[in-house]
């Protein structure tokens, strides 16, 4: 049910002065006629696919709509294996343990950001109320669809009841304080009894002779140690027993992990990362302060620095004059953030004329570049001199993102080199890494300029061995 008229109206009103027009409209169409689930974690990035809408515009979308109250943003720690969300918060805030541990498949995952942390957008209730508001009103396979799996699992809009009933053996809902007893015939393969509520599971090894004799096998939920464990039984009758001292109902399907199961769960489709998320110049001017704890490091596995410097900037002031130096310098900046954010990147920090920024992938921090150099060509043909010298520097690895000064910010060896790969560059040549002229975007990009990077090994202040970094000219 949607708000009073009025006030989404005006909700909307307040988007349309920050975002794109295209996208505010195909929002407000989301929030008057979708399905609820349609507004139940929504993958920006599948969204914008469908809509037809460039993926930047439409997370700068979401974001400001989220601000503003329209929506809420959700950060779920995923299991990379079956996709199920593991932990799901309003905040990034409350990603703290090393390893998140998913029964479903018997195994840990430390959080990285990149790949085991998703972000998405759930309509707020005071503008629509859904079923997903009230996650134990869903029917068991949509609790599975909306609640349980990622939004990067790629499930088919309809016939979702069809798709698990023909992985499953048997289900049931049990409500707090009740039992159920299922009897079953095991087939010779191996079944895991899933409960997505309480995030439990017991697998059953069913091998050998099959045998006629019934098997026996109890399970008790409850909310202090969910039920785990393998037992071997034989192919034939099986009699299951449930129970449920929770104070909440619980959803247990008996499921046969063969090859059709591991092909629901295996198709994905991209969605929007934690270190996406980030890395975007909308998210840190609308988040600056809110991301990280001081105390948290998480872990990314790659992600792509590029710094840049103004060649003689003193120089530049002695020259030209205090007003005049400091506007073209303020103009550099405005160039370069706007080409930051249009690369799908965002700038984590300025340094008197230098800038530190992020980039998702080796490719948009080439793209990037590449942009800077010609706009500060562009910029000093304007003003029909040579002043605006841009240094700039290019390297991709893992690292931590931290919170210093009271700013998201990002730790690591990745970054000390990334910092003085920039201080060999000069106005000529961008210098970059083996790890980002090697990556496929970035190699495709130069290739279509005509560029070729020549390698040099060089030495790095605080780094034990040569690394080979390439001149972009």
């Amino acid at each position: 049910m949607l708000c009073s008229m009025s006030e989404t109206e005006v909700l909307f009103s307040v988007l349309r002065r920050s975002a794109d027009a295209n996208a505010v409209a195909t929002l407000e169409r989301l929030v008057r006629e979708a399905p609820d689930r349609a507004l139940n974690r929504i993958n920006v990035l599948d969204f914008a696919t469908r809509h037809g809408l460039g993926e930047e515009l439409t997370i700068a979308a979401f974001l400001h709509a989220t601000r503003i109250g329209l929506f809420e943003l959700s950060w779920n720690v995923l299991c990379p294996g079956c996709g199920g969300v593991l932990d799901a918060a309003a905040t990034l805030k409350s990603v703290r343990q090393d390893t998140y541990y998913c029964a479903f498949c018997a195994a840990g995952y430390e959080p990285t950001l990149d790949e085991i942390v998703e972000v998405t957008f759930t309509i707020s209730p005071r503008v629509r109320h859904i079923a997903a508001h009230d996650p134990a009103s869903l029917p068991m396979w949509e609790y599975l669809r909306q609640i349980f799996l990622s939004s990067g699992v790629d499930l088919p809009e309809e016939g979702i009841e069809d798709l698990y009933e023909g992985l499953t053996l048997d289900s049931v809902e049990l409500p707090p304080g009740e039992k159920a007893v299922l009897s079953l015939q095991l087939p010779a393969e191996f079944v895991i009894v899933f409960e997505p509520v309480t995030h439990s599971a017991h697998f059953i090894d069913v091998k050998g002779e099959p045998t006629r004799g019934r098997q026996h096998v109890s399970i008790v939920y409850n909310r202090v140690r969910p039920p785990t464990g393998t037992e071997v039984l034989r192919p034939g009758p099986l009699r299951l027993s449930l129970e449920n001292r929770t104070d909440t109902r619980v959803l247990p399907g008996v499921w046969v992990a063969d090859d059709k199961l591991h092909e629901v769960t295996g198709r994905r489709k991209p969605f929007m990362t934690a270190k996406r998320l980030l890395s975007n110049q909308v998210f840190r001017d609308l988040y600056r302060t809110d991301t990280l704890d001081v105390d948290q490091r998480l872990k990314i596995t790659s992600l792509t620095f590029l710094f840049t410097d103004l060649k003689g900037s003193t120089d530049l002031y002695e020259r030209v004059g205090d007003l005049d130096a400091f506007n073209l310098v303020r103009s550099h900046f405005r160039v370069l953030l706007d080409i930051v954010a249009a690369e799908a990147g965002a700038v984590v920090k300025t340094i008197g004329d230098a800038v530190m920024a992020t980039f998702p992938t080796p490719g948009r921090a080439v793209g990037a570049a590449l942009r800077m150099r010609e706009a500060m060509r562009e910029l000093n043909a304007a003003h029909r001199r040579q002043d605006l010298l841009l240094k700039i520097g290019i390297h991709e690895g893992p690292c931590l993102a931290v919170l210093l000064n009271d700013r998201q910010d990002y730790f690591g060896q990745t970054v000390n080199v990334a910092s003085r790969v920039h201080g060999m560059a000069d106005a000529t040549a961008i210098i970059a890494t083996g790890p980002v002229v090697e990556d496929a975007q970035a190699a495709r990009l130069l290739e279509c300029r005509g560029v070729q990077p020549a390698p040099h090994s060089v030495a790095l202040r605080g780094v034990t061995r040569e690394i080979m970094v390439y001149e972009i000219r």
